[in-house]
């Protein structure tokens, strides 16, 4: 159901640049009937920038929280190099987008002929895995290949973490040593790589994990080339503001300078939404008020889907001239299509007097927002707008890491 056609096509001749402070309200002018995607190049190059420059070891971006080609092209000019690829689709889509990427399949479970494609047609070398048959697997698919980096994905904790990943994909604890001596004998260099969950809140997620591939370094005696701490790295929402990304970074350099591997070991991560959460936002039209429940016209099948299925809480505006001057109150949002599912319980915050034909801006939604947008039932808006403005909430008010709130906007 989840479709990447609308991320993909967040195509530069579909945008106009809006050079201007408060880029919601200049589209709330035009009054679109459609909702209206915001994107911020200039906020994507900041936290490219800054994991670029701050974070200890590479960089690779996790491509499934973002696929469009505009903020591919963004990050890679803002020193990012290597992609985490999780399919063969978006193999193919960076390997189009950026001929001279580095791009990593870091997906544990993948078919024989999507392996094969990627060695041999994309020239990718790094693949992850959790169990014996995935080696034999990758193995077969490119014949007994000598040249490649094989990454043991270990099972770790999501408790400090909103969103786990700990039951789907990893070697449990105790059962690794048989896997990671199998992929020392095949593999050129050996990674082990772990996810500690979507939106880790604490840098004591990274801290934990680090002690688990200790464990199992200990346990199985190989040698270890690429410890990859995955993604996990925290934006900020609000009720779930995360402390500075340097104790993030800080915490896993120290996990890592005390592992028992070599001295030239390499040190990865994959961070997705903390490169692309600030990228975007959307515009939205109020269509019906009911007591405390805004009809708008994007949802649970468009941009929303966390805010619907997860309970995501996305900062919100209303953007309005003159600017209303009544106390916030808390809404819930119904999307636009019949299904009663297509709700987003919040609470969002807002003036208590918002009404029919408002427009909202709906902040943060660059990570998975695009990505997971569908036509179902008929709705949908492939619109994209350029602005300049600053996002919401931001990580990376400058290059100090300090989390701060764009001027344009309260916080909430």
């Amino acid at each position: 159901m989840h479709k990447h056609h609308s991320a993909l096509g967040l195509a530069k001749a579909q945008s106009t640049v809006l050079p201007t402070v408060g880029g919601g309200i200049d589209i709330a002018r035009r009054n679109p009937v459609d909702p209206v995607t915001l994107i911020r190049p200039h906020a994507a190059a900041r936290a490219a920038r800054f994991f670029a420059e701050k974070f200890p070891g590479r960089s690779m971006y996790a491509v499934k929280a973002n696929p469009s080609p505009d903020l591919l092209q963004v990050l890679w000019d803002n020193g990012i190099t290597h992609y985490d690829v999780a399919s063969i689709a978006e193999v193919r889509l960076v390997a189009r987008t950026l001929p001279d990427a580095t791009l990593c399949f870091m997906h544990p479970v993948k078919a024989e002929e999507a392996v094969a494609e990627a060695y041999f047609t994309h020239g990718v070398r790094v693949f992850s895995l959790d169990s014996i048959e995935e080696l034999d697997k990758v193995m077969r698919a490119t014949r007994n290949a000598s040249d490649l980096t094989l990454c043991v994905r270990l099972r770790v904790s999501s408790e400090y973490s909103k969103l786990s990943l700990a039951s789907k994909f990893g070697v449990a604890p105790g059962e690794s040593k048989e896997l990671l001596f199998a992929a020392r004998q095949a593999a050129d260099a050996l990674g082990i790589c772990f996810h500690v969950g979507s939106q880790a809140m604490t840098p004591d997620a990274y801290a934990q994990a680090m002690e688990r591939v200790r464990a199992a370094i200990v346990e199985a005696a190989v040698t270890v080339d690429v410890i990859d701490v995955g993604g996990g790295f925290p934006s900020s929402y609000p009720g779930m503001e995360p402390p500075p990304l340097e104790r993030f970074f800080e915490t896993i350099h120290r996990a890592f300078e005390s592992l028992p591997i070599s001295y030239s070991a390499e040190l990865w991560a994959e961070p997705g939404r903390a490169l692309c959460a600030e990228y975007s936002s959307v515009v939205v039209r109020v269509e019906r008020r009911r007591g405390n429940e805004l009809y708008i016209n994007d949802g649970a099948y468009g941009a929303l889907f966390d805010a619907a299925h997860i309970g995501w809480r996305f900062p919100v505006t209303l953007l309005r001239e003159p600017e209303s001057t009544v106390r916030d109150h808390p809404f819930s949002f119904y999307g636009p299509t019949c299904d009663d599912m297509d709700h987003m319980a919040g609470p969002f915050l807002l003036p208590a007097d918002v009404q029919v034909g408002d427009y909202i801006e709906i902040g943060m939604l660059g990570a998975y927002g695009a990505a997971m947008r569908t036509a179902f039932n008929g709705f949908g808006s492939e619109e994209t707008v350029i602005v300049d403005d600053e996002p919401m909430v931001s990580l990376y008010t400058d290059l100090t890491g300090h989390a701060g709130v764009a001027s344009n906007v309260v916080k909430l």
